[in-house]
């Protein structure tokens, strides 16, 4: 089997660190670059963050900074109490070498790669979508040329879950609902991974110790990052352990027969209370929806093999496949 090739759209985030090594190690993922963008802390924050874990665990992969804010709003405060002052949930960012930083911006980053591997690429979103839709702007004639678009975000009510930040949003597409709703009309494959199936995902406190005990440096580094997380989610949602959300868009890419999905064009609401909101039209309905049915269908995820997706992330970090 050829090698996945990915570029990283990231805006690291513990969450975003755990996938990182996921993909670092699997042998089935040939990393092209990661591309920083605003989210889960500055833009200032996830480059270097980015360029750090980078540097640490897939050396010469190149770094390009992205976008600072989203298209038409201002940038959200940085998510301390969930990953960090840091972003990487407080851990010591030894002084090692860092990846090298890319001269061109990341939607310029992400075009000339796609064009360099015409059919080849998949982008791997798991912040707010803003790099992507640029990218969009630029070459409108890139969306055909990527393999597809794995992006973690959005929720689609079942079992009852619209969002994570406000009853109707989850965070990432909240952080740049027009960036989302652009992407999610571009002519290329996307399939969206959202709270949906990541919060019916969890990793343990044994799982992630075992992790630890058995991964070696990279199991060692998945504990430590995930510290400060885990404390958020015991003290926000009583959970003993942590939503695994970023590294099930790679789960996504690797096995996407452990994901049941469901296939329609989606829109994401860009104002009113509901602002951030992803909404399905199921290929399956046949009333006419003139706001949805001009677009391409989407795959989203509705449920999901855990243990199939627990087994393959333990696995590829402690080196079993």
């Amino acid at each position: 089997m050829s090698k996945q090739k990915v570029i990283y759209d990231t805006d690291p985030g513990v969450d975003d660190a755990m996938a990182l090594v996921f993909q670092a190690l699997h042998p089935d993922i040939e990393l092209l670059g990661l591309t920083s963008v605003f989210g889960n802390a500055t833009i200032e924050t996830t480059t270097r963050n980015a360029r750090f874990l980078a540097g640490r665990f897939v050396p010469g992969v190149p770094v390009a900074q992205g976008a600072a804010a989203p298209l038409k709003r201002a940038a959200p405060e940085p998510l301390a109490w969930i990953h960090g002052d840091n972003g990487l949930g407080n851990i010591a960012i030894e002084a090692a070498p860092e990846a090298a930083l890319d001269a061109r911006p990341a939607h310029r980053f992400i075009i000339d790669t796609v064009r360099a591997h015409p059919g080849e690429v998949t982008l791997i979103a798991v912040g707010p979508l803003t790099n992507l839709a640029l990218a969009l702007a630029d070459d409108p004639q890139i969306a055909p040329l990527v393999k597809q678009v794995v992006i973690m975000g959005g929720a689609f009510g079942t079992d009852g879950v619209l969002g994570n930040v406000t009853p109707a949003a989850e965070a990432n597409i909240l952080g740049d609902p027009d960036a989302a709703d652009i992407v999610f009309g571009a002519p290329w494959p996307v399939a969206i991974v959202g709270l949906d199936v990541t919060q019916r995902t969890i990793m343990s406190q044994d799982y992630l110790a075992s992790l630890r005990d058995r991964g070696g440096a990279a199991g060692r580094f998945v504990w430590d990052v995930s510290r400060h997380y885990e404390a958020f989610h015991e003290q926000s949602a009583q959970l003993k352990g942590i939503y695994v959300h970023d590294s099930s868009a790679v789960t996504y890419v690797l096995a996407p027969h452990l994901y049941t999905t469901r296939s329609g064009p989606v829109r994401v609401l860009t104002d009113g209370i509901a602002v951030g909101q992803t909404i399905q039209k199921p290929s399956t309905m046949p009333v006419p929806a003139p706001d949805w049915d001009s677009r391409p269908d989407s795959t989203v995820c509705l449920d999901v093999d855990v243990p199939g997706m627990l087994a393959l992330y333990e696995r590829t970090i402690c080196g079993t496949l």
